[in-house]
Order: C-alpha cells, then sequence, then structure tokens
C-alpha cells in the first residue's frame, strides 16, 4: 500500500482497494503514477502486467516496469511501431554521425598530408568549419 494508507497509482486507476501486497505499489506510488499505469493498462492489461511481475525477481521488477511503461508510451504514439520507430530514427542518426566522423577523419588526414609535403603549417579545421557545422565568424577578411 501507498504511503499514508491512500492508494497506489495502478489501483487507484482500477479503482479497487489497495492491499499490503500489491504488487503494484512499489513501482506505482506516486500521484503522477496513475496516468502511467493507464497507458500500460490499456496496452497490455492489468493482469497481463500483474502476471509478468510476479514471475520474475524482485530486483528486477522495477527496471521492468520503466521498460513496460516506456513501451507503453511509445505503443500509444505509433500503435503500429512503438519504440521500434524510435530505435530506427536513432540508428539513422548513428549512420548519419559515423558518416560526418568518416568525413572528418578523412579531411584531417588529407590536411596532416599536406602540411608534411608542402610544409604548410596545420590549422586544424578553421581552413574547413562547414565540416563541423558552423562558420569562423571570428577571421578577418
Amino acid at each position: 500500500m501507498a504511503a499514508s494508507g491512500n492508494p497506489c497509482g495502478a489501483c487507484k486507476f482500477l479503482r479497487r482497494k489497495c492491499t499490503d501486497d500489491c504488487i503494484f505499489a512499489p513501482h506505482f506510488c506516486s500521484q503522477d503514477s496513475s496516468a502511467c499505469f493507464a497507458a500500460i493498462h490499456k496496452v497490455f492489461g492489468a493482469s497481463n502486467v500483474s502476471k509478468l511481475l510476479q514471475n520474475m525477481p524482485f530486483a528486477d521488477r522495477s527496471e521492468a516496469v520503466v521498460t513496460v511503461a516506456y513501451e507503453a508510451q511509445a505503443r500509444l504514439r505509433d500503435p503500429v511501431y512503438g519504440c521500434v520507430a524510435q530505435i530506427f530514427a536513432l540508428q539513422q542518426q548513428v549512420a548519419i554521425l559515423q558518416g560526418q566522423v568518416m568525413q572528418a577523419k578523412a579531411l584531417l588526414a588529407r590536411s596532416m598530408v599536406t602540411q608534411q609535403t608542402f610544409g604548410q603549417p596545420y590549422h586544424g579545421f578553421a581552413d574547413h568549419p562547414s565540416i563541423l557545422g558552423y562558420t569562423d565568424t571570428t577571421q578577418q577578411t
């Protein structure tokens, strides 16, 4: 049971009495947890989540609740792909950033070869600020 005799967020949402051995109480004890549990209940069902939590070690339950809540919110935003859409978007960002790193390394290698070959001083990315996505406004023309 949540602190001060109030029902946990899950029991409050389900409109049932919260008992001392409520499986949801340790994870849905705050005021805002009713809304969080509502999403979980809508996507997975309270009974399924209860069974899931009962069948796992106590130490892993908090992480499981966070994961289930995240997936439930993602499923409500995108019923087809859920959090997989976010994973794909992050993978695309990683691929783009890896490409930018490769470009920066290639530019650095070319600049270092030019410096060694012609004895010109190396100014780093100052000569190529677009690789970093900005231009240096402090240089006088």
